[in-house]
């Protein structure tokens, strides 16, 4: 199993979004997924209350209560053993134990991050805990930042870009700032699982980011569909060319 990890102590970052749609996107793709919700807002199970039962299944876990009563909080917290693929949904404002917490057992962790200046001082001083943590407890997770609500010709976007060309840490994907998300959020879908030429661009970046994990994770099945997938590219190419 992989556990993934969607974090940053800002709070309005995006997080419930990311961790929505990456489970959604898992799933549609035929891995038995689960999805943890640690935030006391909920909104990443109000998502999966909404999610239609003609679409693919999600395991959901509302990590932020209390087991019901006769129930213990092991069994409520636990995991399916044919899941293969864990989402995290993380709170805001966690530091020390609670934040090492969360990062306990992580394989990847991937931080959003808006094009605002308060929101580039706050993860700049997340940042610099989280690596701190993460050395105290040697992990070996591969962190990724997946930027959020992007408009490319902003002065907002600007200042990111020269924050994030600062870091030696990898950008997956840069979310464009589209109602998209809020309409398919409502329908509790992902925003790739409707086919549309509205969507394309959307689709694009949620194939680069599990794309990314996958190759990391040296999923051998996503490897060969990869280099097949280019190596008829290059074909049409070719065939253009000719």
């Amino acid at each position: 199993m992989i556990r993934i990890v969607v974090i940053n102590t800002k709070g309005g970052c995006g997080k419930s979004t990311i961790s929505t749609n990456l489970a959604s996107f898992y799933a549609s793709k035929g891995f038995q997924t689960a999805l943890y919700d640690y935030d006391e807002q909920g909104s990443s199970m109000r998502w999966l209350d909404a999610r239609p039962s003609s679409v693919a299944n999600i395991h959901g876990v509302t990590a932020h209560r209390t087991a019901a009563k006769g129930v213990t909080r092991s069994w409520h917290m636990r995991t399916p053993v044919d899941i293969t693929r864990m989402v995290i949904d993380t709170p805001p404002g966690l530091k020390g134990p609670d934040l090492a917490e969360q990062l306990k057992g992580a394989d990847y962790i991937l931080i959003p991050v808006l094009p605002a200046w308060l929101d580039i001082c706050a993860t700049a001083d997340f940042l610099r805990e989280l690596i701190v943590n993460l050395k105290v407890q040697k992990g070996k997770a591969r962190i990724a930042i997946i930027t959020n609500k992007v408009r490319k010709n902003t002065n907002a976007f600007k200042d990111l870009e020269c924050f994030l060309n600062k870091l030696n840490i990898p950008v997956l994907a840069q979310l464009r700032d589209t109602q998209n998300y809020n309409r398919f959020t409502k329908l509790g879908l992902g925003v790739h699982e409707l086919k549309h030429q509205a969507t394309e661009v959307d689709r694009n970046h949620w194939q680069s980011i599990f794309n990314w994990i996958e190759i990391n994770a040296k999923n051998t099945s996503i490897l060969n569909t990869i280099k097949n997938e280019c190596a008829s590219s290059s074909k049409q190419s070719l065939t253009k060319v000719s």
